[in-house]
């Protein structure tokens, strides 16, 4: 983005010690707020808004550009006598130098101040190590073969020895062992994929389509990769939905299944398409489906065994050795059922490094499946300015939207107002904005925690990979991180814990009165007497460690207007620590795509795409809403109210979503508060009692 001020300057990133980045120029001081950015600096966000919308109601014209449109901006005066620039296509204020500081110096909790040590030019300037360099060298990934091969012999080691174990010390029949595991392999493997065509049939808006109404561009790429890694052409599967969507199964590369959405199309250049296409034949080509399926099983057969070692342990038949040895094994089986889910999340990860680099080969580019990611992940597609169908070269995406045409599922006319707009080519995506998301994924100390329980990567450890990938041949990358971390951000981390903690710590009084109620009643009944409070006290401690961490969770008061960009601006966020926010935009699909029950939404408006999670207290509430009412949403004007998290993709969870002037709200906050003040007042009023009792 340009200086409005200096037009041969470019805006630089600046991250706040409040966790927001903020564009600056170095030139002239001047500083740029995205729509709604200035909120996230503010405890009472309220006021400010309502000063910004009685300025509003006076713009005049300003010769000044837009750093995100590049057209005229308006000249706007805020309470006070302070003159900013307002641009009405993007909703960012400009401040030129100084005229920050007079507007925090004259709004009470607004507070913001630059990190000194992150301040960037075209290169780190900063103090300190940069945390990963991108050189010429090729990172190397783990040699696939040698890490199957240990992986799957690690895992299904430590099944044999459990199984051994239950035979000889549970008192478990060997063959019941023995047919258990060799049942679940076979029926896993054998009907595993003709179930997932009966879901996709029966529960999601899906067709087959044959290889000839695949666009031209997807037809001709498939088969010179299929032809060059000797693999049959897949079958090809797409979904009705306008959420981005890709994935494949099968059995083997000889009769693997590629399944996308209608999204991915609207979503993605041609080009970025056939790379997220390469990305899943990269898969069917390593023997994904069918790897995955068996290392899949070993979690499963332990949590078996420890299953049917419980049961036995439970059972009157046979002497207490046995039963103590079932106990044994039960908890062993337990304990490596954890281990072997994270060595098979792990593994899974290593295979979709693999997958990247091989579509990164096949295409010749890896910019593409990088540039494909940043939309589908971050949500990072934005609107080019103009006319949306015509160019100076012509129209300008029907070549997209023709080409799906041809697979009859949706109308090609009906489907541009559903279209994200984002058909712009690799090089267009704003930097600045991506390395903003990138700083929450390589910074924040949940992202590692959520990649260490995910199947994927962290999308921006995936992009750094395909951008060292991309300079190994010879290809400018598609994204250089070379930032220092300012702060550990520990700090937050820690807090965050604890209050999500808070309630399972009060709880303890709690769970030792009852493990001595029932191993010593007597001294219980003692503890009781001499303490007649502690009980009834601890119930209320645990209602208010409830009560303390929803306030914190989900926070109350004024929910300001902001965009998508904006919101992936801050750094300081996770699940635990949302930021209460309004935002505006269109439903373009369902959070699962194509998937009838289906109850949450993607939606974007002019700066990107974010997910909305919609919850209900009861399942089958939400349910029937997927069913019956989500679709009615798609393609529909909506402004939702909620909390914005990361977890780590970027989501809002819905308070309140208009449309059509209806306004439908979750139920959860209001649940989750009530049962905390239930609980409290019930502690205080059973002390109360016991207190009467004893007057």
């Amino acid at each position: 983005m340009k200086c409005p001020n200096c037009a041969d300057r470019t805006l630089r990133p600046v991250l706040t010690k409040q966790g927001v980045e903020v564009d600056h120029c170095n030139s002239c001081e001047g500083v740029w707020l995205e729509r709604g950015e200035i909120y996230l600096f503010s405890k009472k966000p309220k006021p400010i808004a309502a000063k910004l919308k009685d300025a509003l109601e006076q713009q005049r014209p300003c010769a000044k550009l837009s750093p995100v449109s590049g057209e005229a901006m308006t000249e706007i005066t805020y309470p006070g006598g302070l003159t900013l620039e307002y641009c009405p296509r993007s909703g960012g204020l400009w401040f030129d130098a100084g005229q920050l500081h007079d507007l925090l110096e004259g709004e009470r909790g607004l507070h913001m101040a630059y990190d000194r040590h992150v301040k960037e030019t075209d290169r780190w300037e900063g103090s300190g190590k940069p945390m990963l360099a991108m050189g010429t060298k090729l990172m190397p990934l783990p040699n696939l073969v040698l890490r199957s091969t240990a992986t799957l012999l690690g895992l299904y080691g430590l099944l044999t020895v459990i199984l051994i174990s239950a035979v000889e010390f549970a008192g478990v029949p060997a063959h019941l062992a023995v047919i258990a595991g060799i049942v679940a392999v076979a029926l896993q493997f054998l009907i595993g994929p003709f179930l997932m065509d009966l879901s996709l049939r029966w529960l999601y808006r899906m067709e087959w389509v044959p290889k000839e109404q695949l666009p031209a561009h997807l037809r001709l790429f498939t088969e010179r990769v299929c032809a060059e890694k000797k693999v049959r052409f897949p079958r090809f599967g797409v979904i009705d939905d306008g959420a981005p969507q890709a994935f494949t199964y099968g059995h083997t590369p000889k009769n693997g299944r590629i399944v996308v959405s209608r999204g991915l199309f609207e979503l993605l250049e041609p080009e970025e398409t056939e790379a997220v296409v390469a990305h899943e034949i990269g898969h069917v080509v390593h023997w994904d489906m069918f790897l995955m399926t068996v290392v899949q099983l070993v979690p499963l057969l332990l949590y078996y065994v420890y299953r049917m070692c419980f049961r036995a342990s439970s059972s009157s038949d046979g002497d207490s050795r046995s039963r103590g040895g079932a106990i044994g094994v039960a908890i062993i089986a337990y304990i490596l059922y954890i281990i072997s889910e994270y060595v098979v999340l792990w593994f899974s990860r290593t295979r979709e490094y693999h997958a990247d680099r091989f579509a990164g080969t096949v295409t010749g580019n890896p910019s593409l499946l990088a540039s494909a990611l940043v939309k589908i992940a971050y949500g990072l597609a934005r609107e080019e300015k103009g006319s949306e169908d015509e160019t100076e070269e012509g129209p300008k995406r029907r070549h997209n939207l023709d080409t799906i045409g041809a697979l009859g599922i949706f109308d090609s006319g009906a489907a541009q107002a559903l279209a994200i707009a984002s058909y712009s080519d690799v090089g267009t995506t704003d930097v600045d904005r991506l390395t903003g998301a990138m700083r929450w994924d390589l910074w924040n100390p949940w992202a590692k925690w959520y990649e260490l329980n995910s199947t994927h990567p962290l999308v921006a450890k995936r992009l750094l990979h395909l951008s060292n990938q991309a300079t190994h041949m010879g290809r400018a990358p598609y994204v250089e991180f070379n930032l220092t971390r300012p702060e550990s951000y520990w700090d937050e981390f820690f807090v965050d814990l604890g209050v999500h903690l808070m309630p399972l710590l009060a709880a303890i009084p709690l769970l030792l009165f009852g493990v001595v109620r029932y191993a010593a009643p007597d001294a219980f009944q003692n503890a009781f007497e001499a303490s007649i409070f502690l009980l009834p006290m601890s119930v209320a401690f645990f209602g208010c460690a409830l009560l303390l961490r929803f306030e914190f969770t989900y926070r109350s008061g004024f929910m300001a207007p902001m965009s998508v960009a904006a919101l992936l601006h801050k750094v300081k966020v996770s699940g635990i620590r949302p930021v209460p926010c309004q935002i505006s935009g269109t439903v373009i699909g369902r959070g699962i795509p194509g998937y009838m029950f289906s109850e949450d939404f993607v939606m974007k408006d002019d700066t990107g795409i974010i997910f909305l999670d919609y919850r209900q207290p009861l399942a089958i509430w939400e349910l029937l809403f997927g069913l019956l009412k989500a679709g009615t949403f798609e393609g529909k004007q909506v402004t939702v109210e909620g909390w914005y998290r990361r977890s780590p993709t970027p989501y809002i969870e819905i308070k309140t979503i208009e449309c059509d002037g209806k306004v439908r709200r979750s139920w959860i906050p209001a649940l989750n508060r009530f049962t905390a003040i239930l609980i409290l007042a019930g502690g205080v009023g059973w002390a109360a009692v016991e207190w009467l009792r004893l007057m």
